[in-house]
Parts: structure tokens; sequence; C-alpha cells
């Protein structure tokens, strides 16, 4: 039996409210191509190689492995909290670990149903309705809160890893992977796309809740890049991964 879905009545206003973003934003994914069935999802981040975003997969499966292997080096047990789970795929790979116990949280509920369907009879694992500013995570505190794919769904990152680094163990971490971080003088060349491609598909107004942040925003806090798309021996990697992996810890400057 999955476990029952945790509904949250309260969100963080962005701007536009969580139920037009997250018909929105599951419209776009339907356009695109990313609503997978059950059993493609169980097997994410594989997929066939004749799959329209198989390339992109081999992306986020690299990043994906590379989490992994990190977590893996923990002295379990440990608590993690993935915000922006999605169909829930990546919080069911970091479940897989020994000693985890793994929270899944989105507001796009047509996904959440989907991964608590697909991965709720796991023993560890949850999938809650909401985000982090939810009444339900107001006394959780988690070793690992992972952003994957979805900090740039968040206007100010300054204000969600503040808010993300109170809801941390004394030692936790925060983890975003999957996320562009651009050089302050390309966020205007960055925006411009972003407005293009949606427009091109019908989703204008989606460009308005997907925000780009500068690299130089991460370096207020205490961090460590553990992998760095731009150094040079990155470019000798079989997959061309374009994503920063950041690590935070307390200690904002």
């Amino acid at each position: 039996m999955n476990n029952p879905l945790t509904i949250a009545e309260n969100f963080y206003d962005q701007g536009a409210s969580p139920e037009w973003f997250a018909a929105q934003y599951y419209e776009l994914r339907k356009t695109e191509g990313r609503i997978y069935t059950d059993d493609e999802l169980l097997q994410l981040p594989n997929i066939n190689p004749a799959h329209i975003y198989y390339e992109e997969w081999q992306v986020r499966k690299n990043s994906c492995n590379r989490l992994l292997k990190y977590l893996k080096q923990k002295q379990g047990p440990i608590s993690i909290l993935e915000i922006g789970c999605g169909n829930g795929w990546l919080t069911a790979q970091m479940a897989s670990i020994e000693n985890t116990t793994v929270t899944g949280a989105d507001i796009n509920c047509a996904e959440l149903e989907q991964a608590n369907r697909v991965f709720g009879t796991m023993q560890n694992i949850q999938f809650v309705y909401g985000e982090l500013y939810d009444e339900q995570f107001e006394d959780k505190a988690f070793d690992i809160i992972v952003f994957a794919a979805s900090a740039q769904y968040f206007p100010s990152v300054k204000q969600i890893l503040q808010k993300a680094l109170k809801h941390l163990t004394l030692q936790g971490e925060v983890h975003i992977i999957d996320t562009h971080f651009y050089k302050p003088e390309d966020l205007s060349n960055a925006e411009e796309r972003t407005k293009y491609y949606f427009t091109s598909i019908g989703f204008e107004q989606m460009a308005n809740c997907y925000f780009h942040h500068s690299i130089e925003e991460i370096k207020k806090f205490q961090h460590k890049i553990l992998y760095d798309p731009a150094h040079w021996l990155n470019k000798f990697n079989a997959v061309k991964n374009p994503f920063y992996h950041v690590m935070i810890t307390n200690g904002y400057q």
C-alpha cells in the first residue's frame, strides 16, 4: 500500500498562485514531452537511447551519480529533503542509500501522485504536497536538503537558502544540482533566451516564473563547489555536464 500523500494548506507567494503555477508547469511539461509513464519513471535516470531527451538524461544521471556517491560517504542514518521533487525519480534514488529517510516535496500534485504511486511503497520515503515555507516544516530539521533542477523557480536564492539553512541539523548541508548559475554579465542574455523559448511554445507567462541566478549569489554563503563545469579537467569528461554542484552549510556571511 502506498503512503498517504500529505497535503499542505499554505504556500509561499512567489508572485503567482501555486495552483496556477502547478497547472501551467504540468501543461508545459506535457507540451515538451516530459511526462513519463510509470514504467519509464521506474527506470529513470536510465532511458531508451531513442528518447528525445536521452542526452539530457545522461547529464541528469551524471549529476545523480555524483550526488549519490557523496551521500554514501556520510555516516548514517541521514534524513534528506528534496525541494521540487517532481515525479520523485531522484527522491527514490536517494532513498536507495542505506540508513536514509527521504522526503520529497512539490506543489505539482499530478506528478506527486505519480511519484507516490510508483515509489510510495518504499518504507523510507514520503512525498508531501507543499514547500519549505509551509507550517508542516516549521519544526523539522534535515541532514541534507536538495534542490535538483528547482532553484531556478525561486526568485531569490538568498531567501530560499536562508530558509533552508534554518531547517538543517547542526552539521547539515544544502545541495544544489542541475540548475544553471551564470556569470553576472551573462544574466541578461540568458533571460532573453528564456523569454523567447517560453513564448515560442505558447507559455509566455512562464518566463516570469523562471529566474536566472548568478554564481556570485552563492559566494555569499559558506559553500563548496563540488563540481565546476568550467574547470578545465571537466572538459575531457564523456558527459558534458553544464551544471554546478554546490554544497552550502550554515555560516551565512
